[in-house]
């Protein structure tokens, strides 16, 4: 099965430094299940756990795994993020493809089964500073990052542990702290693009002279302020 390479990443930080043979998943949010099947398929992960909190999204996935034959690795629950799961049932868990406020509302109401995993691996679509602002004030510490760009769109995920790092500046909750400490070529390319879109947005409300625009501005010149303190991490002159 080719996956996409939002999942690829998905998978690389899930089986770094892994046995998968004896690594019990947890997929919250599996969709068509292609994650789950590639874990069991190609990395040979002893347990997976497809969850999903709509019915349609799972009865998808099941068609998908009993084409595999992989009923027998991969458990469907039909689940409200880890409501389903009993904590030590599994190792670690992957959540992708959802928003920053439903992840850590899920990473809330699932603490008492976050504590029996390992690590857990994150890529939410939004509000992204936020939800590492959530794992900082938790006690849990993110120990490694990707990006990735397809169809037009730049993806950030993460690994998280349990236990607390050194608090996370304002760039690096932004930006994310592994991503700039590693001066990851991709978050580079996507800072440079916010930079350039962001700048057009100014011009755009130059152009107009009312209190409500001289607000907006603000808050645009301050988004462009944060994009070049990000670009400096590369070492790069503007």
């Amino acid at each position: 099965m080719e996956l996409s390479k939002r999942l690829q990443a998905v998978i690389r930080l899930l089986t770094e430094k892994e046995e998968m043979e004896k690594l019990r998943v947890a997929d919250v949010g599996t969709d068509h299940g292609y994650l789950p099947i590639a874990l069991v398929q190609d990395y040979k992960c002893k347990k997976v756990f497809a969850m999903d909190v709509n019915k349609g999204p799972l009865e998808r996935a099941n068609r998908h795994i009993k084409a595999y034959d992989l009923s027998g690795y991969i458990e469907m629950r039909l689940s409200d993020g880890l409501k389903a799961l009993k904590p030590g049932e599994a190792d670690c868990m992957a959540a992708a493809g959802m928003g920053g406020a439903l992840m850590i509302k899920i990473m809330s109401e699932g603490k008492d089964v976050l504590e029996h995993m390992k690590y857990w691996v994150l890529q939410p679509q939004s509000e992204i500073a936020k939800v590492r602002a959530y794992l900082q004030k938790s006690g849990y510490h993110i120990t490694a990052e990707d990006i990735v760009y397809e169809d037009g769109k730049y993806y950030p995920l993460m690994r998280v542990e349990k236990g607390e790092a050194a608090p996370y500046s304002g760039i690096e909750l932004k930006y994310g702290p592994c991503l700039l400490h590693k001066k990851h070529p991709v978050l580079l390319e996507y800072l440079k693009q916010e930079l350039k879109e962001k700048e057009i947005i100014l011009e755009r409300l130059s152009s107009t002279e009312n209190p409500r625009t001289r607000m907006r501005r603000e808050e645009v010149f301050n988004e462009i302020a944060e994009t070049k303190e990000g670009i400096l991490c590369f070492a790069k002159i503007l």
